[in-house]
């Protein structure tokens, strides 16, 4: 089970850190300025500022990683595990079975709808405030 961890882990976690960094990067610069001219600290530039200008990045990271964590996760599925949708996919395509294989694709696809969907329901939420 680490294995599987680990590879959703790798897959998402550096295409996370890089979209976030440009997000952070391209925080409105005169904004920075003006709270600096205000002697806000760094915290207070980074909670008051940064944060609420990237509320969008986080949540388009946070759809791109649903799909990117699944594909960790059904390729540590693929090389160590003997249980879950990826080693369906492999036993089924070994013994010539496309009926298994094909319902562990569509339940994949089912859990991928439904944890997306819930992270849009969460960006309404919390863009409204």
């Amino acid at each position: 089970m680490p294995a599987i961890i680990v590879m959703a882990l790798a897959i998402s976690l550096i295409v996370t850190i890089l979209e976030i960094l440009n997000g952070f990067l391209n925080t409105d610069k005169e904004l920075i300025k003006m709270a600096k001219t205000f002697y806000a600290s760094k915290w207070q530039i980074l909670t008051r500022i940064v944060i609420p200008a990237n509320k969008s990045t986080f949540f388009n990271s946070l759809k791109v990683n649903i799909g990117l964590s699944l594909v960790g996760v059904i390729t540590g599925e693929f090389l160590v595990s003997k249980a879950g949708l990826g080693y369906l996919i492999v036993y089924g395509g070994q013994v010539f079975q496309l009926d298994l294989v094909m319902t562990s694709v569509i339940i994949l696809a089912i859990v991928a709808y439904v944890m997306y969907q819930a992270v849009v329901w969460l960006e309404k939420l919390a863009m409204r405030k």
